[in-house]
């Protein structure tokens, strides 16, 4: 039995060496995990889509019961009604992802439109402009994949400054990747699984089983000819983990190697280990390599290739410094490099003017104040922006002779940074997540506080099973309380706002002569909060501010303009520089 212990592997430094001297004897074989960095999803990422669109379909139930695909809880009752539907695969098969695609969408038409939609607005991440840059220099000639993106013709098309170096190959021309190869007119790509424009994709059970015999022979033809590295690919399809089987037999095949670059702390498919090890046995230089990702490792050959020439990455990487977003956690590893704390969110467009001769801000909170009523105010120029009732806000500032009253577009384009209409928003949804989610309003300089109501009821039962104590008093500081809580501001990015949460330990009584030893307190008690039990916070604080998925209210319903939100459950995750 092949385990890991018998497999044989090397480390990336002694990958990356080896690479510098056979380059030009190598050819690579890309799979989905190549694309994740670019933003689009990985073969299993969709199989956990494809469970939760038979889930809510045939369930009859709104995806936002089974929204988040992190969840252990979420992906166990996914799987469980998969485990319990007839001819279904069972968790981790082979041909899951096929099996899966299948039964969503029998139809290839809409198999096509769903991959479409999936590489709408993909770009290359820097380990394909990478790969683009060896292939300019000569140091990678073929490239294989079972992809349907474009990302390395575009990658491609910027390095080379042109589109007609690389050719394409798809399954709609098996004969010319046979010609290209013998005719040597380097590079070629050429898509096992057809390309996304095609009108033959090969990916559903049957489809994958009868590969393409001719572009299967002529993989098996260039393993005798060239080393290959595999990378972002797991090993599923039985057609190609056969030709491979197929070609380690053939007399000299992989004259410069067969390195499987594996990315994760699990262990590779059955398939992958026995192929690697009976090629080892066959004296084949051949190892599993563990990496962190398809652009951490590119990144690392290139710095050992002595006199390639990157002016072209180099140019294309300083006039983009594009960010592409890390894959979200819905594989195997539950945890992607950096999770941020970000929750999406959707905030009112509009709000109440009023034009008044009330004066400053002060002028404004005093006649609010002296009105008896509750409103959420803010001074811009010469109105004042609010949510509330209409009758609260005439009697609030009818003695100060009101010439406009009228609704007030908030405009995005000031949401960008901190202006009035953002503070605004920032107070009403601090207090319509306090009047609906059972929390206790703190204001702050810089953020607002949030913590339980009542700590002792049982919708903090959870939030106890985490931390353990969630309120006390600090000892030796009289009058000083403190509770668990989270802070919340909004932020903008990627053209939208979201809500920014962070655990924090909300202080009641807190003042400058014991804020110092506050601040100790805190830190003791965050100081062994490691990845895994903030990733839990971030998840248990998401489903609390979501909620059931309804919107939140800075009021109840009145007659006036009311502040509505809406809270996303699924937190942004880890943006990583390209370059």
């Amino acid at each position: 039995m092949t385990t890991m212990k018998t497999m044989p592997t090397i480390n990336a430094d002694d990958f990356a060496r080896r690479f510098a001297l056979r380059a030009a004897g190598t050819m690579w074989f890309l799979g989905a995990g190549a694309s994740a960095s670019a933003g689009i999803p990985t073969a299993w990422d969709m199989v956990w889509e494809f469970k939760q669109r038979l889930f809510t379909s045939q369930r009859r139930v709104s995806p936002k019961v089974v929204a988040d695909l992190s969840s252990d809880i979420v992906r166990s009752q996914l799987q469980a009604h998969i485990d319990a539907a007839p001819n279904m695969p069972r968790l981790g098969d082979d041909d899951e992802y096929a099996a899966l695609f299948e039964a969503v969408y029998p139809a290839e038409p809409d198999r096509r439109s769903y991959l479409d939609s999936k590489m709408a607005g993909a770009k290359p991440s820097y380990g394909h402009l990478a790969l683009a840059t060896l292939m300019r220099a000569g140091h990678a000639r073929i490239v294989w994949s079972t992809n349907f993106d474009p990302l390395v013709a575009d990658a491609c098309a910027k390095i080379y400054d042109a589109t007609g170096p690389l050719t394409t190959v798809a399954l709609d021309a098996p004969d010319l990747a046979t010609q290209l190869i013998a005719e040597e007119r380097w590079p070629i790509e050429v898509k096992l699984h057809g390309d996304f424009r095609s009108r033959r994709l090969k990916n559903t059970c049957d489809e994958l089983r009868h590969q393409d015999a001719r572009l299967r022979q002529a993989l098996v033809n260039c393993c005798s000819r060239f080393g290959m590295i595999v990378v972002g690919y797991s090993g599923r399809d039985e057609s190609v983990m056969g030709a491979l089987e197929e070609a380690i037999n053939e007399p000299n095949s992989f004259p410069s190697g067969l390195f499987w670059l594996h990315r994760g702390d699990s262990a590779p498919l059955a398939s992958v280990a026995r192929l690697i090890t009976r090629a080892a046995q066959l004296k084949i230089d051949a190892a599993l390599v563990s990496i962190a990702n398809f652009d951490e490792v590119m990144r690392d050959l290139l710095r050992q290739m002595v006199g390639l020439d990157t002016t072209m990455l180099d140019r294309f990487n300083e006039e983009r410094r594009r960010w592409s977003p890390a894959p979200s956690p819905t594989g195997r590893r539950v945890w992607p490099v950096v999770r941020l704390n970000a929750l999406p969110l959707i905030a009112p467009t509009v709000c109440r003017r009023i034009e008044c001769q009330v004066g400053g801000s002060v002028q404004m909170h005093e006649a609010v104040e002296r009105a008896g009523v509750d409103l959420i105010v803010a001074r811009r120029k010469q109105c004042v922006l609010a949510f509330g009732s209409d009758a609260d806000l005439r009697a609030a500032f009818g003695r100060h002779a009101i010439t406009a009253f009228d609704l007030h577009t908030i405009e995005t384009k000031r949401l960008r940074y901190e202006s009035v209409e953002r503070g605004l928003l920032r107070e009403a949804l601090t207090r319509a997540l306090a009047r609906n989610r059972k929390l206790e309003a703190f204001r702050r300089r810089g953020s607002d506080l949030l913590a339980p109501q009542v700590p002792s009821d049982l919708t903090w039962q959870t939030l106890r099973q985490l931390i353990g104590k969630i309120e006390g008093r600090v000892d030796g500081v009289p009058g000083l309380a403190w509770r668990e809580g989270i802070a919340v501001s909004l932020e903008w990015a990627d053209d939208r706002l979201w809500l920014l949460v962070e655990p924090r330990t909300v202080f009641v009584g807190i003042d400058d002569a014991n804020r110092a030893r506050a601040s100790d307190f805190a830190r003791e008690r965050v100081v062994k909060r490691y990845n895994r039990q903030l990733n839990e916070l971030v998840n248990f604080w998401a489903q609390v501010l979501a909620g059931d998925g309804g919107e939140v209210r800075a009021f109840a319903k009145g007659d006036g303009v009311d502040a509505v939100f809406s809270v996303g459950l699924d937190t942004g995750f880890s943006w990583r520089a390209s370059v």
